[in-house]
């Protein structure tokens, strides 16, 4: 590997060669083998080598945002996260998977959205090249599981310049626009894969689940940013009922109302795991015990045993098993708490004004 700054790292193996590692990675995964070290290397590098990508393009997106409004983030997208891609679609080469570097863009409204977003495409200082028939819009045709947002993907193109190097050329950004509605439905969606071990943000899971999220999608579109989302053809009271029925039945409302007060008690969150018991009949909906556990076995078998003594409760069990929130899951969490919050706000708010 080379240095690790950022400007020295770059891609070292042809796209035929990081194609390979990855096709060997994918049928070692398949067949529960072990990955060969050498592929893992190759595979590694390209991974690093849209460092640099990204970097370039978090100064570029920063420097247009003019009001506190707009919030930025960005990520590289972890190695297990892209073996998962390739493992799902095992017709995908490596090479043109377009979003191992993720700029992400979140805005008040759609207007402002749509205002930077075109900023952006008519910017001429801006050589990277935007692949036009790659760009999805999700708010204009929403994914049938209920996501909206807009996704662009721009290939790096180097200044010319005789400090200028041409070894990233060719490497991809996604940029991904979200309004705070459609962020807060993504997130919770996420959260939800995360405590319940579901797929739901890959179409794949619960089929319940699935339906609860398309109709939230559906209340918020209508009510907050006047568009439909994935089920335009139920009337209002078509949709409330369905989402009436679906939340009687699986409770997954009320599981988010339980996870909005976690932060009440997070001081006691030290281990990797913890279940969180609350009671919507109590304490006006407040969480009531936190129970931290070290060990995921001892975890479970005390969250089947919890369910069973307390029938009405509704009981959480959260987990993270990233290395840097093996002392506390309260920042593995922290984030996914206030969107969680928003969510819920927007679902409730959302029903009442389309009685």
């Amino acid at each position: 590997m080379q240095n690790s700054d950022r400007r020295l790292i770059y891609p070292t193996y042809s796209k035929e060669s990081v194609n390979k590692a990855a096709k060997a990675i994918v049928m070692a995964l398949s067949k529960q083998e072990q990955i060969n070290p050498n592929d893992e290397c190759i595979i590694e590098n390209w991974r690093a080598s849209h460092t640099h990508v990204l970097n370039t393009w978090q100064v570029i997106l920063r420097k247009r945002i003019k009001t506190a409004n707009i919030v930025f983030a960005q990520r590289l997208k972890r190695k297990n996260t892209i073996y998962d891609k390739l493992v799902r679609y095992p017709d995908m080469n490596l090479a043109r998977m377009h979003d191992i570097a993720g700029c992400r863009l979140i805005f008040k409204s759609e207007e402002e959205l749509l205002n930077y977003r075109q900023s952006l495409h008519s910017a001429k200082q801006i050589k990277h090249i935007l692949k036009t028939q790659e760009c999805k819009n999700y708010i204009v045709h929403p994914k049938k599981s209920g996501y909206r947002g807009i996704h662009d993907i721009y290939l790096y193109k180097s200044r010319q310049g005789y400090d200028r190097s041409d070894k990233w050329n060719g490497l991809s950004v996604e940029i991904q626009y979200r309004t705070i509605y459609q962020h807060a439905w993504a997130t919770a969606v996420e959260v939800v894969d995360s405590i319940d071990n579901e797929r739901l943000k890959f179409s794949e899971g619960g089929e319940k689940q699935q339906e609860f999220f398309k109709l939230a999608s559906e209340i918020i579109a209508r009510v907050y940013e006047n568009k439909t989302s994935c089920k335009p053809e139920l009337t209002d009271k078509e949709l409330l009922i369905a989402f009436n029925a679906i939340e009687q039945d699986i409770g997954l409302l009320d599981k988010l109302r339980a996870l909005k007060a976690i932060h009440k008690h997070k001081e006691k969150i030290l281990e990797k795991n913890a279940i969180i018991i609350f009671d919507a009949n109590t304490e006006n909906g407040i969480c009531t015990l936190v129970k931290p556990f070290n060990n995921l076995k001892l975890a479970n078998n005390t969250y089947f045993q919890l369910e069973k003594e307390m029938p009405t409760a509704n009981i959480v069990l959260v987990t993270s098993d990233d290395k840097k929130f093996s002392n506390s899951i309260k920042n593995a969490y922290r984030n996914y708490f206030a969107d969680t919050k928003d969510f819920t706000k927007y679902v409730e708010d959302g029903i009442n004004l389309l009685k």
